[in-house]
């Protein structure tokens, strides 16, 4: 895993085009390379071959349920907030293997999955999503049960970070204290600098590992007027966020509110869809399956994700404990925000907004929130979100 950051005064200067030079240190490392690409219709992450595949010149406008992906004026790398996946896809699989069997005789033979991992570099990674991969981590390596494929995977990450210099329509990273500037959990560190035709990179280091990377691709040392000027470009982003979230004493607030009219409200919106759980850096619910062939001689068992959303995921003999959508929005929305404090010592949220903006009927954790806050109707919460947040 990527240790804390060391005390580093200094910080460089990598011209732009040096982003192909890092893509293919990292390589003949013998990392394989994820990042930001353009496909499907949006930015999402998958492997780098070169840094023709970054997302350069492509930006995103972002709102509850709206998606767009637009080009920019300019040749910014990073100049878009968050796309619909996180890294826990590479992580902690969507669907994993987790052992099989041969019938031998009588019997059968189990083996488990123990193949060799390719080792992950992360380019691109967020404040926010550090922070999330910082609570899986409490969750499925430094908890009382350790997830084996996860901390395998986690062991040997490589993280290059980029501090956001432009933010979502949907983001509240600041209300949550988790961006949007990089403060620990990677190896290098990159802040993307445009001024004029002036377009370079201000890195940091973060651990040996993020030096020796550093070393491989032509840099120099930052000036101070460079240093300011990418500080500067992230400052400017806790100023556009798209949402705001009031957390002050919003365990408490949450444990008092269970039977808040709010959630009935909420529930003739939600379709159950799962989207939310999808999409969010922190859910690590799963369930598993058996397979057998038509044989019946090999065996095999599934872990997949799963959601709170989906009525078998609390299926106990006799039925589900939450069969209604209000009591599966309220679990997922309390578990999130406040029971989550009690397990992991953490928010489980991170402020990335993706639940807002992939929730195909645009349903607003921040709202949601600021509602039962107020003891507020529907109808007059419009007017109080748009004072909350101006």
């Amino acid at each position: 895993m990527s240790a804390p950051p060391r005390e580093v005064r200094d910080q460089f200067r990598i011209q732009i085009h040096g982003l192909e030079a890092m893509i293919q240190a990292l390589r003949r490392q013998g990392f394989q390379v994820m990042g930001p690409t353009v496909g499907d219709g949006a930015i999402v992450y998958d492997e780098l071959a070169s840094m023709a595949d970054l997302p350069v010149g492509w930006t995103d406008d972002q709102e509850g349920g709206i998606y767009r992906l637009k080009k920019r004026a300019d040749r910014a790398v990073f100049g878009f907030s968050l796309g619909p996946h996180s890294w826990k896809r590479y992580l902690h699989p969507a669907v994993l293997r987790l052992w099989k069997a041969a019938r031998d005789g009588v019997g059968f033979i189990a083996s488990e999955e123990n193949g060799e991992i390719q080792k992950l570099a992360f380019l691109g990674v967020r404040a926010c999503e550090i922070q999330a991969i910082a609570i899986q981590d409490k969750v499925l390596i430094e908890g009382t049960f350790r997830d084996p494929a996860y901390h395998t995977r986690r062991e040997q990450l490589f993280i290059v970070a980029v501090n956001c210099t432009q933010s979502g329509g949907t983001c509240f990273c600041k209300s949550m204290g988790t961006g949007p500037q990089v403060s620990f959990g990677f190896d290098l560190a990159l802040t993307e600098v445009q001024t004029g035709k002036d377009h370079y990179l201000i890195a940091q280091v973060g651990t040996d590992r993020g030096a020796a990377l550093l070393d491989e691709i032509p840099h120099e040392k930052a000036t101070e007027e460079e240093v300011k000027e990418a500080a500067g470009c992230v400052e400017s982003v806790s100023s556009q966020m798209g949402r705001h979230l009031d957390t002050r004493d919003l365990k408490e607030l949450l444990y008092r509110s269970y039977e808040h009219p709010r959630w009935d409200e909420v529930a003739e919106r939600c379709l159950n869809c799962a989207n939310c759980t999808m999409v969010c850096p922190t859910c690590f619910c799963t369930t598993v399956e058996d397979l057998t062939d038509l044989t019946g001689k090999q065996a095999e068992r599934w872990r997949k994700w799963d959601s709170c959303f989906t009525t078998d995921f609390s299926y106990i003999h006799g039925g589900s404990v939450r069969a209604s959508r209000k009591s599966r929005y309220r679990q997922w929305l309390t578990h999130k925000l406040a029971t989550w404090i009690d397990q992991f010592g953490s928010s489980g949220c991170v402020g990335c907004g993706r639940c807002i903006t992939w929730c195909p009927v645009a349903i607003d954790l921040t709202e949601e929130v600021l509602a039962i806050r107020q003891g507020g109707s529907a109808d007059s919460l419009a007017l109080s979100t748009k004072e909350e947040q101006s």
